[in-house]
């Protein structure tokens, strides 16, 4: 069994920034899927009065299905769209991926609902780590900055810097380009981790474009970017609001 884990996250608003409010892991081979709340969904309801899912309607309770439950299914694009094959190619997916592997690249993003879904950090036995999320941020960088993001290429590189006094979250993550232009930030739910590895190792993190999404999808998920670094002593994703509200 081979199971793979991803994180579901919800924006309260602009100000108050994302909440991981719980954790789906997944057995696609054996079709076995589980979800189950985490801290982070008990502090946005004090803090920012976060609506249980309907689906998943206690907050201290596992949720067990044969089949991706729908809030994460609905992040799925149809294999039957005639787009679906470079759909793939823009995440950098072959065509055999699964649903879950879709899922952590495209971060299951809708018009319609403020939630996202990123999959959890493997820590190498080397210490060593590569995580993938789309640049966000650049609507608020200036127009040279965005000119600079159409003129990157695949395999790019790219430098990764903290920004200790973001006016908007306090502690962020810019990615710069080598020359010199800030063309956005990594996701804020991501921050604490990235920070980590910035301060821990004696190397700083390294970073590079993967690819490009079609014009037309959103602006959110336009550059795709691929991050590594390493961890010291170091357990990504163990902050309190990852821990589970179940046994």
């Amino acid at each position: 069994m081979t199971v793979k884990t991803l994180f579901l996250a919800w924006q309260a608003d602009r100000n108050q920034g994302w909440f991981p409010i719980g954790q789906l892991d997944a057995d696609v081979e054996g079709s076995e899927y589980r979800f189950h709340y985490t801290r982070g969904a008990e502090r946005a309801q004090k803090n920012a009065e976060f609506p249980l899912l309907m689906e998943f309607p206690y907050l201290r309770e596992k949720y067990q299905s044969s089949e991706l439950f729908p809030i994460f299914k609905n992040r799925l694009m149809s294999p039957k769209r005639p787009e679906f094959a470079e759909y793939l190619r823009s995440l950098d997916l072959s065509e055999r991926a699964d649903p879950i592997q879709i899922l952590a690249a495209n971060e299951g993003r809708r018009v319609t609902d403020s939630y996202e879904v990123f999959p959890k950090i493997e820590k190498r036995e080397d210490g060593s780590f590569t995580c993938r999320f789309f640049l966000h941020g650049s609507r608020f960088t200036n127009q040279r900055a965005q000119d600079r993001i159409k003129s990157l290429k695949p395999e790019e590189k790219l430098h990764v810097a903290l920004q200790p006094n973001n006016p908007a979250t306090g502690l962020a993550v810019q990615i710069q380009t080598e020359d010199y232009y800030m063309i956005g930030w990594a996701p804020r739910y991501l921050v604490k981790d990235i920070a980590k590895a910035i301060m821990e190792s004696h190397t700083d993190c390294q970073a590079h474009v993967v690819g490009f999404s079609p014009q037309a999808a959103p602006l959110k998920q336009r550059l795709l970017i691929e991050l590594s670094g390493r961890w010291d002593e170091y357990a990504p994703m163990s902050g309190e609001d990852f821990q589970s509200l179940v046994d």
